[in-house]
């Protein structure tokens, strides 16, 4: 993002339109985290195949809730609340993963919130984007580490969460950025500060 404009008011305060955002974000990115669901175990399985590790390549869109639902309302608690309503709607409709898949979208929420809290909510560029993507992803693999992955070696595991963390930093980060200056042009987002961005570099 080319500026940064935090929250209006409190940042604790949250407004009736940043909840229906979320909750709007939380619908849409949990119908589209279960339809990735339906098609990523074909090519994850590929290069798993030759390196375990490997599948991280494919695990970084069930992170992009979070990092989205920030980006658009600014204010603490909004990466988790975007990330697990999305885990809440894939299992309703559901996932392979049952009820674990919202231990998955919390554990990934906070990592992606506690990015941008070591920045104090006060700056949404790429320190906390890449920060924050990194620990979303980092926490979701150690959650991995002792659901699904309890066989592997400690360098199998390593790997897992650098990769993931990384993927999920650079393209989670890249998507979602790409995702709200487009909902921000075209005007979606007047009420929240990427809007008021586009507006203030029009102005000039």
């Amino acid at each position: 993002m080319s500026s940064t404009i935090t929250a209006s008011g409190p940042l604790t305060r949250w407004r009736t339109i940043d909840l229906l955002t979320c909750a709007f974000l939380g619908v849409a990115f949990g119908v589209a985290y279960w339809a990735w669901g339906l098609v990523y175990a074909a090519p994850s399985n590929a290069v798993s195949a030759a390196f375990p590790p490997l599948g991280a390549l494919f695990n970084w869109p069930w992170l992009v809730a979070g990092i989205v639902g920030i980006l658009i309302i600014r204010r603490p608690g909004a990466a988790v609340f975007t990330e697990l309503l999305a885990a809440i709607v894939s299992a309703l409709i559901g996932t392979q993963w049952g009820v674990t898949t919202l231990v998955s979208g919390l554990v990934q929420g906070l990592g992606v919130e506690l990015g941008f809290a070591a920045f104090a909510y006060a700056v949404y560029h790429w320190g906390p984007l890449l920060l924050g993507g990194f620990l979303g992803g980092a926490f979701e693999a150690v959650y991995e580490w002792y659901s699904y992955w309890t066989d592997w070696g400690w360098s199998y595991k390593i790997t897992y969460l650098l990769l993931l963390g990384a993927c999920v930093a650079v393209l989670g980060s890249v998507v979602a950025v790409a995702l709200t200056k487009g909902l921000a042009l075209v005007g979606a987002l007047n009420p929240f500060p990427p809007g008021q961005e586009v507006r203030e570099r029009r102005a000039v």
